[in-house]
């Protein structure tokens, strides 16, 4: 190829729009090829063997997955084949075609064993959803790639990232696209809310994708990097926040059907390894991404985009 190229998968996702934006500006001169589900489904394993031929990658974000903790619990059966099938498949297509190639496999915080202390690197594993069961397994698949087949792989786990652009069935999009509803007329004034005692530790999306960037250029091979902020907001202390911002008055009603069969209760991490190694830090406040979500859904009710 005539210059530096990097893949992502996942790319129509919350993160990996966020991430093509922010590549664009941080890497102008790299090729970006952006997969999305339409383009390359990563549980096809002839379709990502022939577009790793194809294209011949430097480098590769793997953001492609099932994303949903709750939705897990509906059908297990897709968070696995995603997460953990289509992981092998592009690593698999990698290390028979192009092992050269640098790769960042995103999984997640909920690999991690229930616990109300900070959680780093080092942390016992033990899922508590099924949607954690698969991304223990990708991120063990990650490891393994980079341990056994010599592969250069590092691995992220992100703990909750929130923004502008999240889909709505997160909580923080749904309070704010309710919100938005509301003002516009187009909503009773009533805010239907699940478990609001849940303490969860956010990462502003823009602030992740940069960790992303740099765990790209400098992560250690073979090593996993928690992203996230250490601090934990209560979800119901955010709402308040959220309805601080509204132009309208709006009552809350808890709706059972929010409500997960499993829902930790207190969920922090500890990002010391890349703040140390890396240098990273979040530079966003939580302000700025409550005010920014709100603000999405204002622009997105107003253009009649508003998805169920």
């Amino acid at each position: 190829m005539d210059r530096a190229s990097t893949l992502i998968t996942g790319a129509g996702g919350f993160a990996g729009r966020h991430l093509v934006a922010h590549l664009q500006t941080a890497q102008p001169g790299r090729r970006l090829t952006a997969w999305r589900r339409q383009d390359v489904d990563v549980t096809d394993r002839d379709a990502v063997t022939k577009g790793i031929i194809e294209l011949q990658p430097d480098a590769v974000v793997h953001l492609a997955g099932s994303p949903h903790v709750g939705q897990s619990w509906l059908d297990a059966w897709v968070p696995l084949k995603t997460n953990v099938i289509g992981t092998h498949h592009l690593l698999e297509a990698i290390r028979t075609h192009h092992p050269r190639c640098r790769i960042l496999v995103v999984t997640s915080a909920m690999i991690y064993r229930p616990s109300s202390e900070p959680l780093d690197e080092d942390a016992p594993v033990g899922p508590a959803s099924p949607y954690g069961f698969s991304k223990l397994a990708q991120d063990q698949l990650a490891l393994n790639a980079a341990l056994q087949d010599g592969l250069d792989v590092v691995v992220a786990r992100p703990f909750n990232h929130v923004g502008p652009g999240q889909d709505p069935s997160f909580f923080l999009s749904s309070f704010a696209k309710q919100i938005a509803l509301i003002e516009a007329g187009l909503s009773s004034p009533e805010i239907h809310v699940g478990n609001l005692d849940a303490e969860r530790d956010l990462t502003d999306v823009r602030d992740v994708v940069d960790a992303y960037t740099q765990l790209l250029t400098a992560g250690a091979s073979g090593r996993a990097y928690n992203i996230c902020s250490g601090q934990t907001h209560r979800v119901g202390d955010l709402l308040d926040r959220l309805l601080a911002f509204a132009r309208v008055p709006i009552t809350r009603i808890v709706d059972p059907v929010r409500l997960r069969p499993n829902d930790l209760p207190r969920l922090v991490g500890n990002s010391g390894r890349l703040r140390n190694e890396l240098g990273w830090a979040p530079q966003h406040s939580i302000e700025t991404t409550l005010a920014d979500t709100l603000e999405h859904w204002r622009v997105e009710v107003a253009a009649g985009r508003i998805p169920a």
